[in-house]
């Protein structure tokens, strides 16, 4: 008798699941995706989306429509509760999920511990993806004004591309000089190789793009970022791109959850109190190792998620699932440049778009016809 799998998120993780639903179901078993949109964002795309070099439609995967076509049942909503002893997800809207086993992909957010008060202007994260079209109609309706002034809190790869396609976007909006400025906590890019710090400084600087660091924002008063040091700087507009952490739900479920908050996974990417639930992507503590908060390792997880779930649910042997060595990183500068970085090879300029461009747009394409 075919059992019932329920995947919580449709995001990097488990897009060889989500491709395989039709096996599952042909197999006897009930796939139930619960989802908070029927879209799934790719978010190596988002910043060039923001600046317009690419349409809502080319970064995102139609999860909804995808599993559907394929015999699963999707479920608009948002889960904040995982019952392991009942084995059921409880839902925003109060509704309940049964499932005999349960994957996670829930991915992460940006913490939101930034105090804002006073005065409003329009504050945006830089997740979820699908915000920046909304931060993008904002921002082209500031485009007319050309005091306005932008700030983007954080120092990571994140606040660089938003701040880049920002520019991008009002640039080619009419404005000359976008005011552009980052807040970067300590130091820009801190944890990169010097090449690539120096190469994001120089295009940075070169737009007149202003990094301010060290920069420890203390909160948002009064339409001003006000620093640590008493410093306080006016913005009209406001993205957090201040790190990414796993979502609560693990934690506020009593589930066994790593330092970051993520959920606890073995090398099986299962968790070792609750053998009957997965996870991958952003969202998971992988306890044999740490792992960066990067795209590549749920791309990696795939296959492995795939094969655990299927095994989990007709006892099967499960795959261990091994992080694999170096990746390649190539952050978007938002002018048709950008900057590759892979172990000892470090370069930038338009070719490095390109390469990130190709990849990019065929990892979509691949998981895109699905649906």
């Amino acid at each position: 008798m075919g059992k019932k799998l329920v995947l919580v998120g449709g995001g990097h993780a488990h897009m060889e699941t989500l491709a395989a639903i039709g096996d599952f179901v042909g197999r006897g078993h009930a796939v139930t995706v619960v989802g908070p949109s029927p879209y799934h964002y790719y978010s190596g795309m988002g910043p060039g989306m923001l600046a317009g070099t690419y349409e809502p439609e080319g970064i995102r995967f139609a999860t909804r429509q995808q599993v559907e076509k394929l015999g699963g049942t999707f479920v608009l909503g948002k889960v904040v509760r995982i019952d392991p002893a009942a084995g059921k997800v409880h839902l925003e809207d109060g509704t309940s999920i049964a499932y005999d086993v349960l994957s996670c992909n829930t991915g992460s957010q940006v913490p939101s511990n930034l105090p804002v008060s006073g005065h409003k202007v329009p504050v945006y994260t830089v997740k979820p993806i699908e915000r920046l079209l909304e931060a993008r109609q904002q921002l082209l309706a500031l485009a007319g004004d050309e005091e306005s002034r932008i700030a983007v809190i954080g120092g990571g790869p994140s606040a660089v591309e938003i701040a880049g396609n920002t520019w991008r976007l009002l640039r080619d909006a009419g404005l000359r000089r976008p005011r552009i400025r980052i807040f970067a906590g300590s130091r820009l890019m801190g944890r990169a190789p010097g090449a690539v710090h120096r190469k994001i400084h120089l295009s940075l600087a070169r737009r007149h793009i202003e990094v301010v660091e060290p920069a420890v924002v203390q909160e948002v008063r009064d339409g001003k970022v006000v620093l640590e040091s008493g410093a306080a700087y006016p913005a009209d507009f406001i993205f957090l791109a201040q790190g990414i952490v796993p979502s609560l739900l693990f934690a506020d479920s009593g589930l066994p959850v790593g330092p970051d908050g993520g959920l606890l996974v073995n090398k099986y990417l299962q968790c070792p109190d609750y053998p009957q639930i997965f996870g991958g992507g952003d969202g998971i503590h992988f306890a044999p190792q740490p792992l960066d908060k990067v795209g590549v390792y749920a791309v990696r997880q795939n296959p492995v998620l795939r094969h655990n779930l299927l095994a989990a649910l007709e006892g099967g042997e499960l795959r261990a699932f091994s992080p694999g060595g170096d990746y390649l990183l190539i952050y978007n500068l938002g002018d048709d440049t950008a900057v590759f970085q892979k172990r000892w090879l470090i370069f930038n300029g338009r070719p490095a778009f390109l390469i990130k461009d190709y990849v990019d747009r065929r990892f979509m394409r691949r998981y895109q016809q699905f649906a």
